[in-house]
């Protein structure tokens, strides 16, 4: 199992029931293929450098979890497919961790 970290940009169009049900569906398909979410840490509203999609504002959301390396795939796959999400990044924090995540 390996450290990810999942940065995500929502449209700020988005309501919080829309924000969260987008989340509870990032959060079953990590469990779904054996990882284990060890934070959903919201940043909130933020303006953005430059606009994109003609927008200037996006929420972020940053998720860190532990995972097999085939996990990355299927959720990156399911963040394309799901409209509101405009912006993603997915960064591998460490190899080989060790025991649960607290």
């Amino acid at each position: 199992m390996r450290k990810f970290e999942t940065l995500l940009l929502l449209s700020p169009e988005l309501s919080a029931d829309n924000r969260e049900g987008i989340l509870s569906a990032l959060k079953a398909v990590i469990e779904r293929e054996g990882g284990v979410l060890a934070e959903a840490d919201h940043w909130g509203m933020r303006d953005l450098a430059y606009p994109v999609r003609k927008l200037m504002r996006g929420y972020y959301v940053r998720l860190e979890y532990t995972a097999p390396a085939q996990l990355v795939a299927e959720l990156e796959r399911n963040i394309r497919i799901t409209d509101g999400i405009f912006k993603f990044v997915t960064v591998k924090l460490a190899d080989e961790v060790a025991g649960e995540v607290a």
